[in-house]
C-alpha cells in the first residue's frame, strides 16, 4: 500500500520522468530529421566533433550549416537525455522501494548509454547497419521510459472497483494481444528503419514487406484497443489509452500513405524536398508515439487484470 508520505516524492519523480520523456521526443524528432536529410556523417568523428571536445563550439559557426547543426545538435540533445536518465536512475534506485523498479531504471540507463555508443560507432565505422541498430535501440529506450511514467503514475496504484465488464472468454482473447501487438509493432519500426536509411529505401521488396506488415500490425492494434475498451469500464486508464491509440494509429496510417506517394513523386532520394523531409520525420515520430501508446495500453491492461483478480 502506497502511503501519502510516499505519494508526493513519487509524483515529483513522475514529473521528472515525464520531462525526460519530452526531451526524448525532441531527440527522436531531431534524429529523424538527421536521417531525413542524410546528415548522419556531417560530423565525421566521434567522440570528438571536428577533432574538438568543446561540445558547444567545436567548429566556428557550426550552427549556420544545416547538416552540421542537425548532427551535432542531435549529439547535444542526446547528451542531455543521457544526463537526465542518469539522474532518474540514481533517484529511482535510492527512492523507490520496489526492487524491480530499481532494475528498470538501471536498464533505462544502460539502454541510453548503449544508444549513444551505437550512434558514435555508426560514425566511426561509417556503418548503415549500426545506424539501423541505433534507431531500433532508441525505440526500446523510449518505450521503457514510457513504462517508467506508468509505473510512477497515480493510476498504477489505484484499485478500481469491478473494472471488468466482460467474462473470462473476452479476457483470454485479450491476453495474447498484450504481447503480440507491441512485438509486431516493433518489427514494423525496424522495417521502417531499414527503409529510411540511404541505400535501402528504393528496395521494392522492403517497401512491399513494410506495407504488408503495416496492415497486419494495424489489425492487431485495432483488436487490442477494441477488446480493451470492451473489457474494461470507461474511466479505467487502459480503456482511456486504448481510445488514444486508435486515434494515433489512424494518423500514422495516413502519414504512411502520404509518405509513400510523396516518395513516388520525388525526382531523387539524395536531395529530398522539404515536404518529404517533414512527412518522413513526422511518420517516424508518430510511430514512436504509437509504440509508446501501445506499450502503455498493454501495461495498464495487464495491471488492471491483475488488480481485478486479486480484489475479487
Amino acid at each position: 500500500m502506497i502511503t501519502e508520505r510516499v505519494v508526493l516524492p513519487m509524483k515529483r519523480r513522475n514529473r521528472f520522468t515525464v520531462s525526460t520523456w519530452c526531451v526524448a521526443i525532441v531527440l527522436l524528432t531531431w534524429g529523424a530529421f538527421v536521417t531525413s536529410i542524410n546528415a548522419g556523417m556531417s560530423v565525421p568523428d566521434w567522440p570528438s566533433s571536428f577533432n574538438s571536445y568543446d561540445p558547444f563550439n567545436p567548429w566556428p559557426n557550426w550552427w549556420t550549416v544545416t547538416p552540421v547543426l542537425a548532427e551535432h545538435g542531435h549529439r547535444l540533445v542526446g547528451a542531455l537525455v543521457g544526463m537526465m536518465t542518469l539522474v532518474l536512475a540514481v533517484w529511482t534506485w535510492f527512492a523507490d522501494s520496489r526492487r524491480w523498479m530499481k532494475w528498470t531504471s538501471l536498464a533505462a540507463l544502460v539502454l541510453v548509454s548503449l544508444q549513444g555508443i551505437l550512434g558514435g560507432l555508426r560514425v566511426v565505422f561509417v556503418s548503415l547497419d549500426l545506424a539501423i541498430v541505433h534507431a531500433g535501440t532508441a525505440q526500446l529506450y523510449f518505450a521503457l521510459l514510457t513504462a517508467m511514467i506508468v509505473f510512477t503514475s497515480s493510476s498504477w496504484f489505484s484499485r478500481p472497483v469491478f473494472p471488468l465488464t466482460a467474462g473470462m472468454e473476452r479476457e483470454m482473447e485479450l491476453r495474447p494481444l498484450l504481447l503480440f501487438a507491441p512485438a509486431a509493432l516493433y518489427v514494423q519500426i525496424l522495417l521502417g528503419a531499414l527503409l529510411r536509411h540511404p541505400g535501402a529505401g528504393i528496395n521494392a521488396f522492403l517497401v512491399a514487406l513494410h506495407m504488408a506488415w503495416a496492415f497486419f500490425v494495424t489489425v492487431l492494434i485495432v483488436l487490442l484497443a477494441t477488446r480493451v475498451r470492451s473489457l474494461f469500464k470507461k474511466g479505467i486508464a487502459a480503456s482511456n489509452w486504448a481510445g488514444i491509440v486508435l486515434t494515433v494509429v489512424t494518423v500514422q496510417i495516413l502519414l504512411g500513405i502520404l509518405a509513400y506517394f510523396v516518395t513516388l513523386n520525388e525526382d531523387g532520394w539524395l536531395v529530398p524536398s522539404n515536404f518529404q523531409i517533414v512527412i518522413n520525420t513526422a511518420h517516424m515520430v508518430v510511430g514512436a508515439l504509437l509504440f509508446a501508446g501501445v506499450v502503455t495500453v498493454c501495461i495498464q491492461a495487464a495491471r488492471t487484470l491483475h488488480t481485478a483478480h486479486t480484489t475479487t
